[in-house]
């Protein structure tokens, strides 16, 4: 099964994607901040997919760009675009994970 990083300034991410479009048939890690996505990249290797929301400044975005190409170059970072608004976090994160996990 594969695992999906999802990061956000808010929490609650992966519920509102279980809600909205159910199972998705992957295991998650919900992180918003810095040090917990370093934890969560050395404590599973089976992440395969990385997403980011747009509450996140672009500084931190920049730097969880970073942190991740440094540590993972395997893993496929995504960002949400700000226009969509926080109700298109789900939408975002679930076609991604159809698109390229299931």
């Amino acid at each position: 099964m594969a695992r999906v990083l999802v990061m956000g300034r808010k929490p609650g991410i992966v519920k509102a994607v279980k809600l909205q479009f159910g199972d998705l048939g992957v295991s998650w890690v919900e992180v918003g901040n810095f040090a917990d996505v370093s934890t969560s990249l050395d404590a599973h290797p089976d992440i395969g997919i990385a997403i980011m929301g747009a509450g996140l400044d672009d500084k931190m975005r920049g730097e969880l760009i970073g942190l991740i190409a440094r540590k993972r170059p395997d893993i496929s970072i995504h960002l949400k675009d700000r226009k969509s608004g926080p109700t298109g976090m789900a939408p975002f994160v679930a076609q991604l994970v159809k698109s390229f996990i299931a």
